[in-house]
């Protein structure tokens, strides 16, 4: 393995630093950076392409973070036919995403297969967050997304402000505390929001659906050998390329050159980097493959890997102790602890036996940081047959676990 990602690292040195050694000095920080920064234009909102054809009502705010983000949050106050009780009344839910993903994640399949849908078919007044650098919160107060400065974050930057100020912004509009449900990196940073203490007072529970605190034990060979070759770490300190954007040629030739040195199935992505998913709708897939990939920053995919090689949960290692030292005055990154979560908070995790990335083993090591919980507040669901992608595109996910979801959310 060791010789393999070697003569990997060097191929993609090579092959993309001819390519697009070019291009490094348009990507560095300038300057212009910092000069105030035109609209990014955005694609049509969500509301508009998916949710309101269905027959739904749409809402679409801006809510803008600590560090400047402009993000879009779109809120589905009430299902198709429901108009009894106010909206203002309904209970609020918080759906957040995975990383390379958006707010499409929950609206993927047709109204009774998506949890966006169904939540607000059950009462509940839906809002779906769109995390920094996708399509529909591309912009910023002052920093340029074609500029480097603007992808210098990873998910500590999620968690210090952007998911306070998603979460404070429905707690505001609806005067009440709030159901939360992530999945993948959307309960990353829910878990070690809660370690800090971040949140947990205008939350009513969280559902968390393959839930990522570890992954040291991870099953995906891409991702296996993207995070022991450092390839975010070339692609962000060497070749100078700050996003991680799969549709651009530079991050699909370093897709197809992990495939082609490594043996992997190029022609099935979805596969190799999530598990055997058992029960995907093929037009849910190539709904998805109209919308998705999103970009995310090559520094998050970075802080990713370094979880791959270290399997702990810490802030970002910034490379030696005297970085680490100047942002955290402590030479190693500070780790989130997750035994500090509030014994009190509702919890329900659900997990998949097929998953390549929320794998078994590290489920487990995480539940072992909840083994304190308060009896009654931590309902843990494993579903044998799915993997990563079943959990928010899956024909059976509604009866699997969206309907034990809306029972945990009507229990607390």
């Amino acid at each position: 393995m060791a010789r393999e990602c070697m003569r990997l690292v060097f191929l993609l040195i090579f092959h993309l630093g001819l390519t697009y050694g070019s291009r490094r000095a348009n990507l560095l920080m300038s300057h212009a950076d910092m000069v105030v920064n035109p609209t990014a234009e955005e694609p049509s909102g969500l509301c508009e392409s998916v949710v309101t054809p269905h027959g739904y009502p749409c809402k679409e705010y801006k809510v803008t973070t600590g560090d400047g983000y402009i993000l879009s949050l779109h809120n589905i106050p009430r299902g198709r036919l429901e108009k009894g009780i106010e909206e203002g009344k309904r209970q609020p839910v918080l759906l957040q995403h995975g990383v390379l993903m958006d707010g499409m994640t929950w609206l993927l399949g047709n109204p009774d297969e998506s949890l966006g849908y169904i939540l607000a078919d059950s009462g509940f007044d839906v809002w779906i967050g769109n995390t920094r650098g996708t399509q529909y919160s591309l912009n910023h107060q002052y920093l340029d997304p074609k500029k480097k400065a603007y992808w210098a974050w990873s998910w500590d930057e999620l968690v210090e402000h952007e998911l306070p100020a998603i979460v404070g912004f429905v707690h505001s509009q609806t005067g009440q505390k709030i159901h939360y449900v992530g999945h993948s990196l959307g309960t990353l940073v829910a878990l070690a929001s809660f370690s800090e203490g971040r949140l947990v007072d205008v939350l009513k529970s969280a559902a968390l659906l393959c839930p990522i605190a570890y992954l040291s034990h991870m099953t995906t060979p891409i991702g296996q050998v993207a995070a022991k070759a450092f390839i975010g770490e070339i692609m962000s300190s060497l070749l100078g390329i700050p996003e991680f954007n799969p549709k651009t040629p530079v991050v699909a030739d370093i897709l197809t050159g992990l495939c082609k040195q490594s043996g992997f199935n190029c022609y099935d992505l979805l596969t190799s980097i999530t598990g055997k998913n058992c029960c995907l709708n093929s037009s849910n897939v190539e709904f998805v493959l109209k919308f998705e990939p999103q970009p995310t920053s090559t520094k998050n995919m970075v802080h990713l890997a370094q979880m791959v090689r270290n399997g702990v949960l810490t802030k970002f290692d910034h490379g030696n102790p005297a970085m680490n030292m100047l942002h955290y005055a402590q030479f190693n990154p500070p780790v989130y602890n997750l035994s500090h979560i509030p014994n009190d908070l509702p919890l329900f995790l659900s997990y998949g036996g097929q998953d390549a990335l929320s794998v078994v083993p590290d489920v487990q090591l995480l539940l072992d940081r909840l083994k304190f919980h308060d009896v009654g507040k931590l309902s843990v669901q494993f579903v044998e047959d799915f993997a990563h992608a079943d959990f928010v595109m899956g024909v059976t996910a509604k009866s699997v676990v969206y309907n034990a979801i809306i029972a945990f959310f009507n229990h607390h």
